[in-house]
């Protein structure tokens, strides 16, 4: 880059600066209006804001889930008819990512559980996609009526209480099939002995996902920090959401998995040696 060149992007950069300092010094009159309670009451349970679906008023995040899950079966049906049949021995880019995803989730599923894990690499293959997906699907930033007439921003859909029980309540059915099809009744005690497994990823799930919306919520609150400020904690947030909640739930998964399914051979009894 030349000096010239360098001395006008940081005049510019200089420049931006000051009118951002100057925009919050002239009206730093507080944030959204509303107090922060309300605001943290409606983002963790959605309220005071519904839509309607086909004449029901529901929460915004059931028309997200319903859009996630749309285009992700969209986007594997265009990758099944006229991707994945023309892959190369040697892979191209998008193949080499598309591979890669796809191995992780399965290897994951060896790894954890070597005897018992065909179905279990489905799984979290796809509920790893689903829940990585449909935490970045709020940077789109795509906009909802309610039924007030209010314009909002589509949510996660694990950002619902619902659907983050929902996941957890699957994944432990997951987990129960697999004790039951490799120990029987013995599988079923082995699952049922974890019985707070649901409620624990539930939580986990959700709570990680509330936390950044309500940092966000916070710091846009204040006007003295709602310029950029917001836009970039956000992003970070949701991002890293993203990468560690599909890693957690899908390891935690195959690790239950594994456990529950594997065999218990009985040990053969001993013969006591009867004296003649």
């Amino acid at each position: 880059m030349s000096k010239k060149k360098r001395t006008t992007t940081l005049v510019i950069a200089a420049i931006v600066c000051v009118l951002l300092i100057v925009g919050i010094i002239l009206t730093n009159t507080g944030g959204e209006h509303g107090s922060v309670k309300d605001v943290m009451r409606d983002a963790v349970v959605h309220d005071s804001y519904k839509v309607n679906f086909f004449g029901m008023e529901v929460n915004p995040a059931v028309i997200s889930a319903f859009t996630v899950t749309g285009i992700l079966l969209f986007f594997a049906l265009i990758l099944r008819i006229f991707v994945i049949p023309k892959f190369k021995k040697v892979p191209g880019k998008f193949q080499m990512v598309l591979e890669a995803w796809v191995g992780f989730f399965d290897n994951l599923a060896k790894s954890n559980s070597p005897h018992l894990n065909k179905f279990l690499g489905a799984y979290i293959f796809a509920a790893g996609s689903y829940i990585c997906f449909s935490t970045l699907f709020e940077l789109l930033g795509l906009q909802a009526v309610t039924t007030h007439g209010h314009s909002i921003a589509m949510p996660a859909p694990i950002a619902d209480i619902n659907a983050a029980i929902q996941m957890g309540v699957t994944t432990y059915l997951i987990i129960l099939s697999g004790g039951i099809i490799s120990n029987k009744l013995k599988g079923v005690g082995l699952t049922l002995k974890e019985f707070s497994l649901p409620i624990s990823m539930s939580f986990r799930l959700f709570g990680a996902l509330l936390s950044g919306a309500l940092v966000t919520e916070l710091v846009y609150h204040y006007m003295a920090l709602s310029f950029v400020l917001p836009v970039v904690v956000g992003v970070l947030f949701t991002l890293i959401h993203a990468l560690v909640q599909t890693y957690v739930l899908t390891m935690l998964a195959s690790l239950f998995y594994g456990e529950v399914s594997e065999k218990h051979e009985k040990k053969p009894k001993e013969k006591k040696n009867k004296k003649k």
